[in-house]
């Protein structure tokens, strides 16, 4: 049974504002999620904290991200999406998923 994969209101358009080849990575990469699972290995998904994962979609205008979490009924839920510009996470946009995983428990 494949993952299904499920975008928190806005996300989608938080992605389609990315550049094309981000965009078309983290469709291939969501594709290898529905398929596989949440978890892709390095470099593509890695563990933030307490439920918390970050997916990475990586191409020559820049580095998109988008933090996720997943459910025992093979659910992944697309919290956040965002163009990184430092190596640190923005804790203001770690605090919105937080806020968003609750919404999906």
């Amino acid at each position: 049974m494949n993952w299904e994969i499920k975008f928190h209101r806005g996300v989608k358009e938080q992605i389609l504002a990315m550049p094309p080849k981000v965009q078309a990575r983290f469709i291939r990469l969501l594709e290898l999620m529905e398929k596989h699972g949440p978890n892709l290995g390095a470099p593509h998904t890695k563990p933030m904290s307490n439920g918390l994962f970050e997916v990475r979609a990586k191409a020559k205008e820049g580095i998109g991200r988008a933090l996720f979490c997943y459910t025992k009924v093979k659910q992944i839920h697309i919290l956040y999406a965002f163009m990184k510009k430092s190596q640190k996470t923005p804790k203001e946009i770690i605090q919105i998923a937080r806020l968003r995983i609750k919404e999906v428990n």
